[in-house]
């Protein structure tokens, strides 16, 4: 678990990441803080999240969306907009 804490300090710069365990053996939560040590993001995964790199992939582009959010960069109306547009056909595009 050292490692992914590593890991995700390194990928989640400047933030400060703490893995903790929660729960039963397979939960942990991934606290971000800012440098004065405010708490930024707290959120639980599950620890198969972190076996799979493409998983690991997915939960730090997660995290990265919601400090964007947390931060006022994003707008979560936004990511709805953005998740609406991508699931609606394109114009003039023929479906069988």
């Amino acid at each position: 678990m050292e490692n992914i804490n590593e890991l995700l300090t390194e990928a989640l710069t400047p933030y400060h990441v703490d893995v903790v365990d929660v729960g039963g053996p397979l939960e942990c939560r991934v606290i971000l803080r800012d440098s004065t040590g405010a708490l930024v993001l707290d959120r639980h995964f599950s620890r198969r999240q972190f076996a799979d790199t493409r998983a690991l992939i997915d939960v730090v582009d997660g995290l990265h969306r919601d400090l964007m959010v947390a931060e006022g960069r994003l707008q979560p109306c936004m990511l709805a907009a953005m998740a609406a547009s991508a699931q609606a056909p394109v114009a003039g595009a023929v479906m069988n």
